[in-house]
């Protein structure tokens, strides 16, 4: 079997089926996200991603994309029942996301969540080689590192968690808490979005496992595990350089023409998730069309909701809620021709999405609960004209980076009215100001920048190292857009792991 000095294990691969005209099943590289992220990285480097293709059954041998092997593992329909949509997606997100709605606890979820971690870290030993560096993400296979450092004490391990981690009163609820801290201690480097995380986790080792730890490193038998923060980010460029094209300048203001031509056009894109605010949202948006501080004529909505995790029952009746909600926003301030709200739960193609982008003068990004959220990022690296006004939840990873934005508490209606009207009303010097400023932030802090931090941090010294920065070109050809003169007025300061 063919190793790799480099092994990404993640619960889905980064790869899309689609099907050619000739009927064929196609498999190709999914856009965006962690592959973007490390495809200069794995271009120089033998490299496999471990996870699972999105059906059920027998795993497919799938080809390699753009040089990287595609290892796969299997799950059977109890798996994706039990470990995914179980104890993975109604266990642990929800908890991790401030309880928004409550944990739900089986046992047959936590033994499937068990089986499935194992299954993957028993592929991952299998492909690395001697030596080699594993990046394991996310919160669906935090045990992992634990089980997978038992079978290759050899390897350089990683962990990181891309969605929120709660704070001790929280997390102790869950009645296998010991098994999932020590499943992440089992990694060199546990990299979390923001500080906060980082502090609430060397708090519960202290406290669940009675081990000495600060906020930068962990003593676990005779290693020290190191811990910090690394918030993710996108393609600055790529996006960029997508929403200045001149096919997509022209389908925006189609866009905008579709819509009536409103004087201005609000935008949400969100998955259908009780914790992205959409009800709150909604509803304020609905109290000011109710005061006259909106006016449909003037202003329209377009509230992207796509569908998530549909056979889950929360998200079932979470969709009919909003439905619903949109349904009597339109009826009662809607007229012929001019829907106060315009609600569309397709998915939208990248292009599709960087128009809306442009299209949109207030892009709001309001989540309950968010370990970044990066269609925030996505929006101003879009607005390649330094425009557009920015409306983002405080409880948002992203917003201790976009400092700059409008920041409101969702879970303040009148707050988030206020922070709504702030955004529709601002001078196009303030909204000018704000953008370049979070602009020049993201040219700085793209994805790139991201996984050469978080992979120099986990193989300092390592056969990596040298090969992290050797090109500064995205992996589509597009040179990297320049960071602007202006410097961001306020850079928060990221705590990196000790080296």
């Amino acid at each position: 079997m063919r190793q790799s000095s480099l092994v990404v294990v993640a619960n889905r691969l980064p790869i899309d089926d689609s099907q050619a005209p000739d009927g064929a099943c196609e498999w190709r590289r999914s856009p965006g996200g962690l592959v973007s992220a490390l495809h200069p990285l794995l271009r120089h480097t033998p490299a496999t991603w471990v996870g699972w293709a999105g059906g059920t059954g027998p795993a497919p041998a799938l080809p390699d994309v753009d040089g990287v092997r595609m290892h796969t593992v299997a799950l059977s329909p109890e798996d994706l029942r039990d470990h995914y949509e179980g104890f993975a997606n109604a266990t642990l997100w929800p908890l991790y996301h401030d309880a928004v709605e409550q944990p739900q606890h089986h046992r047959r979820w936590w033994e499937a969540y068990q089986r499935v971690n194992q299954r993957f870290a028993e592929a991952t030993a299998e492909v690395a080689e001697p030596g080699g560096v594993v990046w394991v993400q996310d919160y669906h296979l935090q045990l992992v590192p634990g089980l997978l450092r038992a079978f290759r004490p050899d390897l350089r391990i990683g962990f990181f968690l891309h969605v929120p981690f709660p704070p001790p009163e929280l997390f102790m609820q869950l009645p296998r808490r010991a098994e999932l801290l020590r499943g992440m201690l089992g990694a060199d480097l546990v990299g979390f979005q923001r500080v906060q995380a980082a502090h609430n986790f060397a708090q519960l080792v202290t406290r669940v496992l009675e081990l000495p730890a600060t906020d930068r490193r962990i003593g676990v038998d005779d290693r020290v595990v190191r811990i910090g923060a690394f918030p993710v980010s996108i393609d600055t460029a790529e996006m960029g350089a997508l929403a200045a094209r001149p096919d997509v300048a022209a389908r925006a203001r189609r866009l905008r023409q579709d819509l009536g031509d409103p004087r201005q056009v609000i935008l949400s894109v969100d998955r259908m998730d009780y914790t992205k605010g959409i009800e709150q949202r909604l509803k304020a948006y609905s109290e000011l069309l109710a005061t006259g501080d909106v006016k449909v004529r003037d202003t329209v909505l377009v509230q992207v909701a796509m569908p998530s995790r549909e056979r889950v029952g929360q998200y079932q009746i979470l969709r009919e809620r909003i439905e619903r909600e949109v349904g009597r926003i339109n009826g009662e301030f809607g007229r012929v021709g001019e829907p106060a709200i315009h609600y569309l739960t397709q998915p939208f193609d990248r292009a599709e999405l960087a128009a809306l982008y442009r299209v949109a003068d207030v892009m709001a990004v309001t989540p309950l609960r968010d370990g970044m959220n990066l269609v925030a990022k996505e929006y101003v690296a879009a607005r390649v004209d330094d425009t557009g006004a920015l409306l983002l939840s405080e409880f948002a990873g992203t917003a201790a980076e976009l400092s700059q934005a409008y920041l409101v508490n969702p879970h303040d209606l009148e707050g988030l009215k206020q922070g709504l009207r702030a955004a529709l009303r601002a001078s196009p010097a303030d909204v000018t100001q704000r953008m370049r400023a979070m602009r020049a932030h993201l040219h700085e802090h793209d994805i790139r920048a991201w996984a050469r931090s978080y992979l120099r941090a986990l193989d300092e010294g390592g056969a990596l190292v040298g090969r992290l920065s050797s090109t500064d070109t995205n992996p589509d050809g597009v040179a990297r857009v320049p960071r602007p003169a202006t410097a961001p007025t306020a850079s928060p300061a990221t705590h990196q792991a000790g080296g």
